[in-house]
């Protein structure tokens, strides 16, 4: 897909390796006959400490039922949260750090690279705006409803949704760093050997970590175990003082 195409490029730019991005799925309709979901108990705000899975146990998440299972789950429309990105080769580890604040359809995002420069992205009505370093010059282009995520330099979970289920190898609920989650494990067809899992949230739909494996290795892992629901105070302006975004 072309956003796993633009977050390669965004990855090679940064001077680190090659990362496993979002899997081109297929086309994965449910049927009229889809089965019941019913979620474990989950607290309501991501602390990181909250309850387990609660009656996860009673629940059955089959690589056949999962895609009904994240179909439940929904984003919050307002909160901010920080994520960790790491990527790995033999001979190199890199992290960086995205700061992020979503409201009522907008995300900005502060991406810090690992040699201390930063990214600035704002992401709404179908644009992305983006400068560096707190310059007073941007550069925008259009956006579709996945660059928020790309900015953060993390998968689109929700591909799942039209995923053939004959690439789905591993499903379940896990509790991960306290949280109630839901977790898929995927092959990614256009890269080969590249294994790809994904920890959602029961209480708050977010993607709160995932990896990707290359041959048995890790190569990439993105974690945001805590957030903020609803955001109270967020920048949506740009370099030249123009307000896109007034959170309410």
């Amino acid at each position: 897909m072309e956003q796993r195409n633009k977050l390669i490029m965004t990855l090679l730019i940064a001077a680190v390796i090659v990362v496993a991005v979002l899997s081109s799925f297929g086309l994965g309709l449910f049927g009229l006959n889809t089965p019941e979901v019913k979620l474990p108990d989950a607290s309501p705000t991501e602390s990181g400490t909250g309850t387990g899975l609660g009656n996860a146990a009673l629940v059955e998440v089959t690589p056949e039922t999962v895609q009904s299972v994240l179909k439940t789950l929904s984003r919050p429309g307002s909160y901010t949260r920080t994520v960790t990105i790491e990527t790995f080769s033999d001979t190199a580890s890199n992290t960086e750090t995205a700061r992020v604040w979503v409201d009522d359809g907008w995300t900005r995002v502060d991406l810090t690279y690992d040699g201390g420069w930063v990214q600035h992205s704002i992401v709404g009505d179908g644009v992305r705006y983006l400068w560096y370093n707190g310059g007073k010059h941007y550069v925008s282009f259009p956006a579709d409803s996945k660059e928020a995520d790309l900015a953060q330099q993390i998968p689109t979970y929700e591909d799942v949704l039209e995923l053939d289920q004959s690439l789905i190898s591993d499903t379940g609920y896990q509790d991960r760093e306290g949280l109630a989650c839901v977790y898929v494990t995927v092959t990614v067809p256009e890269l080969s050997g590249y294994l790809e899992t994904y920890w959602v949230s029961v209480s708050s739909g977010l993607l709160v970590s995932s990896e990707t494996y290359k041959d048995g290795t890790l190569a990439y892992r993105m974690s945001a175990y805590t957030m903020e629901s609803p955001v109270t105070r967020a920048d949506f302006s740009l370099p030249d003082g123009t307000v896109l975004h007034t959170v309410s």
